[in-house]
Formats: structure tokens, sequence, C-alpha cells
């Protein structure tokens, strides 16, 4: 069975999507109609803009959408896929390829997410590391027994995990996890504190943004970050997506979870090869 993956904030290159608008109407419109529901050119940074003009707030994460939903609907909406899964942002991908919400309503909550993380990383300094090879158990006890505000928020692989947190607890943990064994514990060029309880203002908002969305049931499974399972109801599918700003996103554990359901193709489908490197990393 196939599934599709869908990537997240960190994807972006300059150039992304150019070679699909110029050569697809249905690419161009769609691009068209996003710089229309943003009131930016988010298509022309895309095109044109540095590795700078991407890292913006506003840009970043409606780019990696964008670029992801373009591309799926160039080169998979008619294919056959029994399941899908996307890393943070990229649920928002895949609940499109999985007709949970339309490409223009989820559009607008991209953005409006994005907008909000920023306002809450504004409230506090707060950053992120990434933990290479430390056992998940020994990483968890770590961020337990620091002092502050600091939780795993990234279970990207069985050697790679990302703990989020201010910026004083990351500093002390990083010093613990390499102590522990860690191969490393670095911190990362981050805008703040994703998947971490810093993140609750940025949910705050989110679920308002949500209530004027409509939500259909999803045609095949999306294997959601909060809880790596598989779901299909409109209902549960909206509350996760508030859940997942301030929890972990347990990507290692869904694509375990997806292989034991039967997923025997994983197709990234977005800019870059993030999570293809991470599934064979995952399932060997």
């Amino acid at each position: 069975m196939k599934a599709l993956v869908f990537p997240g904030q960190g994807s972006q290159f300059p150039g992304m999507g150019k070679d699909m608008y110029d050569a697809s109407e249905n690419a161009r419109k769609m691009f068209n109609r996003a710089d229309e529901i943003l009131g930016f050119g988010l298509s022309d940074i895309m095109f044109n803009g540095t590795d700078e003009d991407l890292k913006q707030t506003k840009v970043t994460q409606p780019a990696v959408f964008l670029h992801s939903v373009v591309s799926f609907y160039e080169k998979f909406a008619n294919e056959n896929f029994g399941m899908v899964a996307g890393h943070s942002l990229g649920e928002f991908s895949a609940l499109v390829a999985a007709g949970v919400l339309s490409f223009e309503d989820a559009l607008v909550l991209v953005s409006k997410r994005a907008m909000a993380m920023q306002k809450a990383c504004e409230m506090q300094k707060s950053t992120m590391a990434a933990v290479i090879r430390l056992d998940r158990a020994i990483v968890e006890r770590i961020c337990a027994e620091t002092d502050g505000i600091v939780v795993p928020a990234n279970y990207n692989s069985p050697e790679q995990i990302v703990i989020s947190g201010s910026e004083e607890a990351i500093d002390a943990a990083c010093i613990k996890m390499k102590e522990a064994g860690a191969k490393r514990a670095l911190k990362l060029q981050v805008g703040g504190a994703f998947h971490s309880p810093l993140m609750e203002p940025a949910c705050e908002e989110l679920a308002k943004a949500i209530v004027s969305i409509n939500f259909n049931d999803a045609k095949v499974p999306i294997y959601q970050n909060v809880d790596a399972m598989p779901h299909t109801s409109a209902n549960e599918i909206r509350e996760n997506l508030v859940k997942q700003l301030t929890s972990a996103v347990r990507w290692s554990d869904s694509v375990v979870k997806m292989h034991e359901d039967g997923a025997d193709e994983f197709v990234e489908v977005g800019p870059g090869q993030v999570l293809t490197g991470l599934v064979a990393k995952i399932l060997k």
C-alpha cells in the first residue's frame, strides 16, 4: 500500500515551485490563488527570493504547504494511496490530500498558524536542540529532571530526537544529554520552542480560527502527529491539529504504525527529501 508523506518547515529552498508554475496551467492558478488569499506575492518570493526571504515566518509555512499541495495535485491526486501523514506543518498538506480541508481553507489556517506561532515565540526567549543517538527514555528523563521548560518535541527517528523549551533549560539539558552519552546535542537555528507548552498562546489562536473552517471526514486515514494513530473523524482531526502545537511530533512512531498497517511504499510529496531519509532510518 502506498503512503503519502508531507514535509514541514525547513524543507524550503529558493526557486521552489517555479518548475511546476512554468509547466502547468493548473499549478499557475493555484499559485496565483494563494497570492490572492494571503494578500502578498508568496509565489514571487518562492521563485525569486533568497534563503533569508524564505525564512520569514509569514512566508516559510505557506510556501512549504503550497509547494506540497501543488505537487500533490500535479503528480498524485489521480493515483491510488491508502494513507497519509505530515510532519508538523505537513499535516495540513496531508489533510488536503485526504479531502479533509480544501486548499483555500487549509492555506488560511496555515497562514494564521504561522503568525500565531511567531507571536508566541516573541513572548519568551526559547529554542530547540537536536539530540543524536541517545535512548528515548534517557532523553525524556533528562527533560523531566531539568529545571524550567524543556520537552521532547520531535521524535524524528530512533537516532534523532529534538527537544524544545526556554533557552536556559535547553542549554542545561544539552549538557546533561552529552554527559549521558549523546553523540551530539546541538541547538537549532529556529524562531522558538515549537511543540512545547510555550506554544499555548498559539493554540488558542488556532482554535479560534478553526471554528469557522469546514472539516470533512478523511477519505483515507491520516496518521496524526499527536498520537501516531490513524484518524478519519473530522472532529478528532480538528482537535488533534490544535493539540499538535504543544505536543510532540511522534514521527518515528507514525511511520512504524503506518508500516504495520500495510504501508510498503512511502512517497514524499513536497520540497526536499528529509522525510524519505527519516523513513529509511526508522524502518531500516
